[in-house]
């Protein structure tokens, strides 16, 4: 069991049945009254942002069932996306809506960290960095290189990125997972 005083960022709770973590928090205590704390609450399963008021010392929170594995992208179907327990060996099909705008990273043997809540996968978090392989851009212009003008590339996965004049079809670029940006090219 949670008491408020053991808030902190990233702490995972149960409320009201729902597996929630912790954004940022404040412990407030008034001149008058009774202490508070205000915290903002990510829901885990819907991503929904909340803020709620608790009694300092006086709520008390439950530790949510929650488990993760780091698991290997394998391929994609009608259903799904099919990941391979690195332990086990046991295969998992997750749905489109769970690994939501990660489709855009998943490429054949991507390891990610998958999120089980009450044994049912509910998050998928990509490592910081992959590499994708162009397969669409327009050729840059010679002498366009001084403005530093980017233009738009498509990638093996389908993710559009701008990169630099200079990018051609079919070259490795390392992408950054969380702004979705292109870092650089990749040496093959």
């Amino acid at each position: 069991m949670y008491k408020t005083s053991d808030f902190r960022k990233n702490l995972k709770l149960q409320i009201d049945g729902k597996p929630f973590i912790i954004i940022d928090f404040k412990h407030t205590n008034p001149g008058k009254g009774s202490a508070f704390v205000k915290a903002k609450l990510k829901n885990l399963e819907t991503g929904q942002l909340l803020e709620k008021t608790y009694k300092s010392g006086v709520d008390t929170f439950e530790r949510p069932d929650l488990d993760e594995k780091e698991m290997e992208f394998t391929y994609a179907d009608g259903d799904g996306f099919n990941f391979m327990d690195q332990k086990t060996f046991e295969s998992i099909n997750i749905n489109f809506e769970v690994v939501g705008d990660a489709k855009f990273f998943m490429q054949e043997s991507i390891k990610v960290d998958v999120m089980f809540y009450n044994d049912r996968p509910i998050s998928i978090e990509l490592p910081n960095f992959v590499s994708l392989r162009v397969t669409e851009t327009d050729p840059g212009l010679k002498g366009d290189t001084a403005s530093g003008g980017l233009k738009k590339a498509i990638l093996e996965t389908g993710l559009q990125v701008s990169v630099p004049l200079f990018i051609k079809n079919n070259e490795l670029l390392k992408i950054d997972t969380r702004s979705r940006e292109y870092v650089e090219r990749v040496k093959e």
